[in-house]
């Protein structure tokens, strides 16, 4: 169907939305793609890009603009919580010939998607009902604009409003972790991605470029403490490397609950999910930006492929659920190994860490 004039309308203008507005661009098609929040700049964050990722990227001709950004990542360091070595993965090694890890600020990463898509989007634009018919998928804005499409794509997150509205599944489930992000100015000095593991929490950290760091810390529970700043120095006031010195410089924690998104199906009529509005997991792997711009990549290739709407949504999902599953099941192993006493599972990990961790992404390792 490439080149046919399909009416897709992509919701969302997140890292899938853009990413998929870019994808149908390349293959001919010229989506719309609204977004229910205003145009304000992104909160301060950083983001991994595993060597998957790099690969989507390629495969949406982003890979230049984006090789200049943060910086190339090529170790993985665990660590204990008082800061002693336990394993490290080699990704150079892991990655060879997929792609470079890079870690950069995810505001970075935005702008070049938005660039890429081509198109304007159309913000503050939240939709209200979906009317599907035979072929077709009346659009009911909020500010009661009405707008029939041939196709929509909800890319509109975890709590996707598309996906509820489509009837594709019920809400997002807390996954039980309280997650904290931020990023450090004037910390220590650090080249490498660096995982401390304590008990039922950890602390990540990587140097995101200029003089930058991005950390993410989690912890078990269900409920947001009030005053995030100060629980992150109370979880982990006490680890070592070089947690002290970030705690030191930390102004600024942003706090949030991780969810999961399991799904039956991804699409019902011309209605179909991607990225975390499909197949949401907890951040552990870093496979979520990566996951969404695969999708993108598949669900373009698909529908420029099919000789119809309903055979590519068909096409697109029986390729992407085996990486998704994938990904939720090493995440799910890997978080797994988090609650395990240290006592056990501290030597476990010095003896075989390296290539446990490193077994999590070999499927990722394929092509798409």
């Amino acid at each position: 169907m490439a080149g046919s004039p399909l009416r897709i309308l992509v919701v969302g203008a997140g890292i899938a939305g853009l990413a998929v507005a870019r994808a149908l661009r390349m293959a001919g098609f010229r989506p719309d793609v609204t977004e229910k929040l205003p145009a304000t700049d992104l909160p301060d964050s950083g983001l991994y890009l595993p060597g998957n990722a790099a690969r989507a990227l390629r495969g949406l001709g982003l890979d230049l603009p984006v090789r200049p950004l943060g910086q190339v990542i090529h170790r993985q360091r665990f660590l204990d919580a008082a800061g002693t070595p336990l394993c490290e993965v080699d990704l150079t090694g892991l990655w060879a010939g997929v792609g470079e890890c890079r870690a950069l600020p995810r505001s970075d990463l935005h702008r070049v998607l938005l660039t890429g898509a081509g198109g304007a989007v159309r913000h503050g634009a939240e939709v209200r009902s979906l009317d599907l018919t035979p072929g077709a998928v009346t659009v009911t804005f909020l500010d009661g604009t009405v707008t029939e499409y041939d196709l929509v794509i909800g890319a509109d997150g975890p709590r996707s409003a598309v996906r509820a509205l489509a009837a594709l599944g019920g809400p997002a489930r807390p996954a039980g972790q309280i997650v904290y992000r931020g990023v450090v100015r004037g910390g220590p000095p650090l080249a490498e991605w660096t995982a401390l593991l304590g008990q039922r929490a950890g602390f990540v950290v990587m140097p995101i470029g200029g003089g930058r760091l991005y950390c993410y810390a989690d912890e078990a529970g269900t409920v947001p403490p009030a005053d995030p700043t100060a629980r992150l120095r109370e979880v982990f006031g006490s680890y070592g490397g070089p947690v002290p010195r970030v705690l030191d410089a930390l102004t600024d924690v942003h706090v949030g609950l991780t969810d999961e998104v399991e799904l039956g199906r991804w699409s019902r009529g011309r209605v179909v999910l991607v990225g975390d509005a499909a197949h949401a997991t907890a951040p552990t792997l870093a496979q979520g930006a990566a996951m969404a711009l695969e999708d993108a990549v598949v669900l373009a290739e698909s529908l420029r492929a099919a000789t119809s709407v309903d055979a590519a949504l068909v096409a697109y999902e029986s390729r992407r659920r085996p990486r998704t599953k994938w990904v939720r099941d090493r995440t799910r192993d890997r978080d797994r190994t988090r609650d395990v006493p240290p006592a056990l599972r501290d030597p476990l990990l010095r003896g075989r860490g390296g290539r446990i961790f490193q077994e999590h992404y070999r499927l990722l390792v394929d092509p798409l």
